[in-house]
């Protein structure tokens, strides 16, 4: 039997990250260990000004932030590829080390993709019979979906509050 991969869609602030942050602490409750990150946006004065990337052991970094004027550039966003690497990269490996992961990325989207090592551990990942759920972004383009096996469900208002227990339920429920 293999184990379930699964990407989570939807336009931005739509609850992406939401969804995977709770079903961290869902399967976290049951006893699972949980290896990957998480993306959150940085606000200033209520504003986003950047992005953070954070591991699910506490290890965080600003990932991209507006003033940022060095670097590659994903739209208003300077992009710190190393301080992503540093906490993204390790995360990934322990995946794969980690007896009874179940693997959350949040998620493979255009800033991730300037890490040139990152696309290859994701599909290492999902090449794997780990358990994975990540997110990606809804612009992503169809090629990066066709490179990873996976079922796509699309977060929407109706769904993202049910969508953690859904998938702890998918992930913690069956005998590997």
């Amino acid at each position: 039997m293999s184990r379930p991969h699964v990407l989570l869609t939807a336009p931005p602030r739509t609850g992406k990250t939401t969804v995977v942050r709770r079903l961290a602490e869902l399967l976290r409750a049951t006893g699972l260990p949980v290896c990957g990150f998480v993306s959150d946006e940085l606000r200033e004065h209520g504003q986003r000004t950047g992005f953070t990337v954070e591991d699910f052991a506490g290890r965080k970094a600003v990932m991209a932030h507006q003033s940022w004027v060095s670097g590659p550039r994903i739209g208003r966003y300077g992009v710190n590829v190393p301080a992503f690497e540093r906490i993204a990269l390790p995360a990934m490996q322990r995946a794969l080390t980690t007896k009874g992961a179940v693997v959350l990325i949040d998620e493979i989207g255009p800033m991730e993709m300037l890490s040139p090592a990152f696309m290859p551990r994701c599909v290492a990942l999902f090449d794997s019979d780990l358990p994975i759920v990540a997110t990606v972004h809804q612009r992503t383009h169809p090629a990066l979906k066709a490179r990873i096996e996976a079922d796509l469900i699309t977060v929407t208002p109706h769904n993202r509050d049910e969508l953690p227990e859904t998938l702890r339920r998918l992930l913690a429920g069956r005998a590997w």
